[in-house]
């Protein structure tokens, strides 16, 4: 918040006569309760979905990872001290600036016990943003450790600028959706060839990519295969796009996410055993080590 109140151009808050306000490219002003942020209250939240740790992420969207170096290091840095600072209820997931795709910044925030790294997925949208970001992803595949991808800009595919009369609603049903599916893509046609050892969790059900399997083959694209390092969370996604989700590709690859604070937790009416998966066997399986076979 501090460093985020000092820039002079997005991202940026500021606060007017109607509160703080959240001002990112390409979207409308957002307004913010901070106390929807307060570590205390986000770690009842946490007790309350019966969690035992819930894992941050930084919010992408934002544009941080696709700004200057020089801009992007200190919201970084604040971010990373923040979250490192967070009692046991939490964990993390480290993030990096794309503008100098260095691997260096895979290593750091895994020695302070970040789970894995997140990336917007504007900046693996296409297989030429895959190779920018190889180097990184290789790191990361290296270290044994899990990617996040989660809807934002890169450096190379920067926000629109916003366009006037448009909803608020209206970047999270189409700039975001439209970027993870298309990192879905992506990461099906090429990504996994490259990296064929990275454990991958997509945000919001990767925009419903996976569940444009039929269409993808009918238009000469991979069929849809058994993936066990690929997976989907929950996020922003309720009981009918879950359902969908677990006929295409089954129950062993969706993971809960509960898109706090924006959205509340998941009611999952969908049986104790999708619950105890999502919640439970298919996390552990993205977070823990794979066995480095000789």
């Amino acid at each position: 918040m501090a460093a985020l109140s000092r820039r002079r151009e997005p991202p940026l808050i500021r606060r007017d006569d109607r509160g703080w306000l959240l001002r990112l490219r390409g979207e409308p002003d957002c307004a913010v309760d901070l106390a929807d942020h307060d570590p205390e209250r986000r770690g009842q939240w946490v007790e309350a979905d019966a969690l035992d740790r819930a894992l941050i992420a930084i919010s992408s969207p934002l544009g941080i990872e696709a700004l200057p170096a020089d801009e992007a290091a200190p919201l970084l840095a604040a971010y990373h001290d923040g979250v490192a600072a967070l009692d046991e209820r939490f964990g993390a997931w480290g993030a990096a600036g794309l503008a100098e795709s260095d691997p260096r910044q895979v290593d750091a925030p895994l020695a302070r016990g970040f789970v894995g790294l997140s990336i917007p997925a504007g900046a693996i949208a296409t297989p030429a943003g895959l190779d920018r970001c190889g180097a990184l992803l290789e790191r990361l595949e290296r270290a044994n450790a899990p990617l996040l991808v989660h809807p934002g800009p890169a450096p190379w595919s920067p926000a629109p600028d916003a366009e006037d009369g448009l909803p608020d609603w209206w970047p999270a049903m189409s700039g975001y959706v439209a970027q993870m599916n298309s990192a879905w893509h992506a990461f099906v046609a090429t990504g996994r060839a490259d990296h064929p050892r990275l454990r991958v969790l997509f945000a919001m059900l990767a925009g419903g990519g996976p569940l444009h399997a039929e269409r993808l083959a009918a238009r000469g694209g991979p069929g849809l295969k058994v993936d066990d390092d690929l997976f989907v969370d929950s996020s922003s996604y309720g009981v009918q796009m879950i359902d969908h989700a677990v006929r295409v590709l089954g129950v062993d690859q969706l993971v809960y996410g509960s898109d706090r604070p924006v959205l509340g937790s998941l009611d999952c009416p969908l049986g104790e055993a999708v619950r105890q998966a999502m919640l439970v066997t298919n996390p552990s399986r993205l977070l823990q080590p794979k066995e480095v076979l000789a």
